[in-house]
């Protein structure tokens, strides 16, 4: 398998040997674009097998002139390297986490602030009905190309020692948040004492009690054994903060207008085959999680929006996350 070192070596090497063009596709295959792209999730996550979707798609459909090879698992490194190997051109596709993108892409704020989505239909509704397009304009400033939004579910908090109810449960606890400061914020809010960490270091931080547990849907919490070190599920539904497919702007760019517009239609297209994979999984991992024992519980969940208010009036005080934020409110 090509390691992480090589790969970035030698694609960086190829992009700036190729100047606008993608350098990792003319260096794979000649006139052939075979458009790498990454994902920190498995094999069979949704969004990988999304991805994997449009890959075969546009293999179909140009004659195999344009493809995917597709880097799931962490493989090529984090959510963040992946972003600014995306910028640069070392890779050409990346699938990451919202809150990933808050401080470079001020609008993925509205899709992350604590209970601004009441449940996936909202939060999809809200989506179709413009609130992606709009956020997704906002890539263009940074090299990069917006193309499709993927849902990801109710995010919640899970650990290892007790259940939660209330904010005061978490008090004292150690809880990891994706490198976001609304996350940061928000658990502080609540009480919690919140540790910033890659996905790929959550179950040894439980298991070394670096940490007490951590907040993720539930398919993450299946599909990264979570689940094994942590016990105690509390359905506290805080944030249902997406996910984002970007595209490099130069490997877009090198691809001919006609393979350009079919790359786009089609990660549009696969919104609907990510959601129909998502909801089937989901209900899998529910069930396996548990039957294994994981203990379940609701939460006062009115006292954790009070908890959480001043964070989400603070952001609103800025314009643009303002109109995003009633537009989502409309939805509802």
């Amino acid at each position: 398998m090509i390691s992480r070192r090589h790969f970035l070596q030698g694609g960086l090497a190829a992009a700036a040997s190729v100047g606008a063009g993608t350098g990792l596709a003319r260096a794979v295959g000649g006139q052939a674009h075979v458009l790498t792209a990454t994902d920190v999730h498995v094999s069979d996550y949704p969004t990988v097998e999304a991805v994997r979707w449009i890959g075969k798609t546009l293999e179909r459909e140009t004659d195999g002139r344009v493809s995917i090879r597709l880097y799931h698992s962490g493989q090529l490194g984090r959510e963040s390297e992946a972003i600014d190997m995306a910028r640069y051109g070392a890779i050409d596709l990346t699938r990451v986490y919202s809150g990933a993108l808050n401080n470079a892409f001020p609008l993925t704020q509205a899709l992350c602030l604590p209970y601004v989505f009441d449940s996936v239909p909202h939060l999809r509704s809200a989506l179709d009905g413009g609130v992606a397009a709009q956020v997704l304009t906002g890539f263009q400033t940074r090299e990069l190309i917006g193309l499709a939004i993927y849902d990801s579910g109710a995010r919640c908090f899970y650990n290892n020692r007790k259940p939660i109810h209330v904010p005061a449960d978490l008090h004292g606890l150690k809880i990891r948040v994706p490198v976001s400061d609304i996350f940061i914020r928000m658990l502080r809010l609540f009480g919690a004492n919140p540790t910033p960490l890659s996905l790929g270091e959550v179950f040894s931080g439980m298991e070394t009690h670096m940490i007490d547990g951590a907040e993720n849907n539930i398919r993450s919490f299946h599909s990264s054994r979570h689940f094994e070190a942590a016990h105690y599920w509390s359905q506290s539904e805080h944030s249902y903060a997406p996910d984002v497919l970007l595209i490099s702007q130069r490997s877009l760019a090198a691809l001919e207008a006609r393979d350009r517009d079919l790359l786009i239609d089609t990660a549009r297209a696969s919104v609907a085959v990510m959601r129909e994979l998502w909801d089937q999984s989901e209900a899998k991992a529910k069930q396996a999680v548990f039957d294994y024992g994981v203990k379940a519980n609701p939460v006062d969940r009115a006292a954790f929006q009070q908890a959480a208010q001043p964070l989400l009036a603070e952001y609103r005080r800025d314009p643009a996350i303002e109109s995003l934020y009633r537009r989502i409110r409309e939805a509802a």
